[in-house]
C-alpha cells in the first residue's frame, strides 16, 4: 500500500455499492426495469438509496402512503432536487443539521439516526462552507477517496468548544452517513469525518469480502478500557490509526491552540495504539480476505510508526 488511495481502493466494495443499489431500487420500483439515473457517483447512489429504503419502510409501517409514494418516486431521498443547488463539493452531497433531541431511535439502531425525507432542508450556508472546507482539508491529506465514498450525508449536530468531548457515530443501516458534533473548525471536523467514514468503509469491506467475524473471542480495547468483541476491536484499530495519520499531516499546517490540541490528541493515540499490537495480530486471523487484511495491517503499522 504505497499511498492512502491504495489503502482505500478495495474493488469488492464497488461491486457491493452497485449491486445493493440496484436491489433497493428494484424493491422500491418493482414495476419498472429502468433504473434511476445516477446522481454523483455509485457511492452516493448507494448511500441515498438506503435513506429511501428506510424512509419507505417506516412510512409503510405507519400507513403513510403519501410519504411512501414520495420515496418511491425519489429513490435518491430527494438529494437531487432538495440539495443539488447547495452541494458544496462532490464529497459532501448532503449536509443537514437535525436536532439531536428529535432524532428517533428504533429497532434499526441503538443510537439516534436521521433519514432524509420530503421535509429535509440543507444546513445553513456557514455549515455547508465548514463541511466543504473540512472535505477539502481531508482531501489534501490524502483522504479524499475515503470521504467521497463513505461520507456522502453529513449530519452536523451540536456545536461545542475545542477540547470538549465530541460525539460522533455511524449507523450500519445507513452506510455513507455520518453523525457528529463539531467545534466550528474544518481541521477538527475533517479528523472526525475520517474516523466515521473509516467505520463505514470497514463495514462495506467486511461485507464485500464475505468476512463474518466470530465475536466469541474478546480483545482489550484501550479506548473503551474494557474487553470488546473482535468486530469492535478491529474497527477501532482501523479508524483511530486513520485519524492519527491525518493528524500527523495536519500538525504541519496548524499553529496555536489548534496545534496543541492536535498534538495532544496524537500523543494520546500513540499510547493507546501501542498496547494493541499483539491483540491486533490475533484479531487479524479472523479476517479471511488477504486484501482486506493487508489494508488493516498497513494502516495499523503506519500509525504505530508515527
Amino acid at each position: 500500500m504505497d499511498t492512502l488511495a491504495d489503502l482505500f481502493a478495495f474493488p469488492p466494495i464497488n461491486r457491493v455499492h452497485r449491486d445493493r443499489t440496484q436491489r433497493i431500487h428494484t424493491v422500491l420500483r418493482p414495476e419498472t426495469q429502468q433504473q434511476p439515473q445516477p446522481t454523483i457517483s455509485p457511492a452516493a447512489d448507494y448511500c441515498l438509496a438506503h435513506h429511501a429504503l428506510e424512509g419507505a419502510e417506516a412510512a409503510a409501517r405507519t400507513g403513510d402512503m403519501a410519504t411512501f409514494d414520495w420515496y418511491v418516486t425519489h429513490p435518491d431521498a430527494g438529494a437531487t432536487t432538495n440539495f443539488a443547488a447547495t452541494a458544496t463539493t462532490a464529497s459532501a452531497r448532503v449536509v443537514v443539521t437535525p436536532t439531536l433531541a428529535d432524532l428517533p431511535r428504533s429497532p434499526i439502531s441503538e443510537t439516534p439516526y436521521y433519514v432524509l425525507g420530503p421535509g429535509s432542508e440543507p444546513a445553513s450556508p456557514y455549515l455547508r462552507t465548514l463541511a466543504a472546507d473540512a472535505f477539502r482539508t481531508a482531501t489534501e491529506a490524502g483522504f479524499g477517496d475515503l470521504l467521497s465514498w463513505h461520507a456522502v450525508v453529513l449530519c452536523l449536530l451540536r456545536t461545542k468548544n475545542l477540547g470538549d468531548t465530541l460525539d460522533s457515530w455511524t449507523v450500519s443501516r445507513l452506510p455513507g452517513t455520518v453523525f457528529m458534533d463539531h467545534v466550528g473548525d474544518p481541521v477538527v471536523l475533517a479528523r472526525d469525518l475520517i474516523h466515521e467514514a473509516g467505520h463505514n468503509w470497514l463495514n462495506d469491506a467486511l461485507t464485500a469480502a464475505g468476512c463474518k467475524i466470530n465475536d466469541d473471542v474478546l480483545f482489550h480495547s484501550p479506548w473503551k478500557k474494557m474487553m470488546r468483541p473482535a468486530f469492535g476491536f478491529l474497527h477501532a484499530c482501523w479508524a483511530f490509526p486513520l485519524t492519527m495519520l491525518y493528524t500527523a499531516h495536519a500538525l504541519k499546517r496548524t499553529i496555536g491552540d489548534l496545534h496543541r490540541f492536535l498534538a495532544a490528541y496524537l500523543d494520546q493515540q500513540r499510547t493507546l495504539l501501542a498496547g494493541t499490537s499483539a491483540d491486533h495480530n490475533r484479531a487479524l486471523e479472523l479476517i479471511t480476505d488477504d486484501g482486506l487484511r493487508d489494508r488493516l495491517v498497513a494502516a495499523h503499522q503506519r500509525a504505530l510508526a508515527l
